[in-house]
């Protein structure tokens, strides 16, 4: 049982993010993040056997923060190097809210549409991020 406000600091905080981020397949190499709206992100995980299905072995994450509501919202704009289309945006969508066992998390990837091989790649990758997160923050 983890609050917003847990939840959310283990999202914006670099140091959290790389403990949760990282697993035996990938360690988080870089986390920035410039907590605002308008402010830039980016972090950098890598494939520790080599190189991924994808032809990558350094995930390049990056974008910007559109909205930024603590302990209850986070939505940046997502690129990253290993899509299709790497200039194309997509946005993500985070949304926490509490319960009576701790908080709900959300996440909303949209902008994948044109994109199949990036958006097969987060269906599964983002239930292990949020099964993640949820480990860190509740022990």
């Amino acid at each position: 049982m983890a609050s917003p406000q847990r939840v959310f600091q283990a999202l914006i905080d670099p140091k959290q993010m790389r403990e949760w981020g990282s697993n035996t397949n990938f360690e988080v190499t870089l986390w920035e993040i410039d907590a605002r709206v308008g402010g830039l992100w980016r972090f950098v995980s890598h494939e520790k056997s080599g190189k991924h299905e994808t032809g990558v072995s350094d995930f390049d994450h990056h974008g910007k923060i559109l909205e930024l509501d603590p302990p209850k919202l986070l939505v940046q704009t997502w690129f990253a190097n290993w899509h299709e289309s790497p200039t194309r945006e997509t946005v993500v969508r985070w949304e926490l809210t509490p319960t009576a066992k701790g908080t709900k998390l959300k996440v909303m990837h949209s902008g994948l549409a044109q994109m199949p091989s990036a958006r097969k790649g987060y269906s599964g990758g983002w239930s292990g991020l949020l099964e993640a997160i949820k480990k860190y923050v509740e022990k």
